[in-house]
């Protein structure tokens, strides 16, 4: 369910399948410009970060945005029909690829205010459902989240912290849990340790930082 999956920094996620999709492009090494699609999940600089979508984006790429991104992503260059702006909790089709946006915010803290609509992404990919949280704590509409792989943020401060990441992923139960947001901006291996605790022995865990 991970092949040709990767977790390239933080929660920057790369998919190399019939098409090569990014999310929350960061701290790309070098000019790749291979994205067909690239996922945004909110404005913060770690996950929309002008920099890193240029080195990945080619004439071509789609960009995927909460509204509040729109001009940005105008200005670095992208067509208007090649800007497919989201709300959460919205179905969409782009080519043939079927994705559905969640909401993504805070319940206990203000840096993700569920007034700005940001959101994490469930795509499906050849017969398997991918959950890509975004910056959330447990939400009552992340609890209904049905998935194969669940990419969890676990670095705490902005978002849940390990033990909540786990206690999220139990809830949903899916088959393998990928932990991101971390050891990087906030979070340390000490994180990884206690989600790997706390994570339900009959999901399977795959560290991929």
């Amino acid at each position: 369910m991970l092949e040709n999956v990767k977790v390239l920094c933080h929660s920057s996620i790369k998919f190399e399948r019939e098409k090569i999709i990014y999310f929350d492009p960061f701290k790309i090494d070098k000019k790749y410009r291979d994205a067909d699609i690239i996922f945004i999940t909110h404005s913060h600089y770690d996950h929309f970060s002008e920099e890193d979508i240029l080195k990945v984006r080619n004439e071509n790429t789609i960009i995927v945005i909460p509204s509040e991104l729109y001009i940005n992503c105008f200005n670095l260059g992208f067509d208007a029909e090649n800007i497919v702006i989201v709300d959460p909790e919205e179905n969409f089709v782009i080519d043939n690829i079927e994705f559905e946006t969640i909401p993504a915010y805070n319940t206990n803290k203000d840096f993700h205010p569920r007034k700005k609509d940001w959101v994490g992404y469930i795509i499906h990919l050849d017969g398997i459902t991918y959950y890509i949280a975004g910056d959330t704590d447990i939400t009552d509409e992340n609890k209904k989240v049905k998935c194969d792989v669940a990419f969890v943020p676990i670095g705490g401060t902005y978002t849940m912290n390990a033990k909540e990441a786990a206690t999220l992923v139990n809830i949903i139960k899916p088959k393998i849990a990928v932990p991101i947001h971390y050891n990087c901006i906030v979070g340390t291996k000490e994180d990884e340790k206690v989600f790997t605790n706390t994570l339900s022995k009959d999901i399977e865990l795959k560290i991929l930082l």
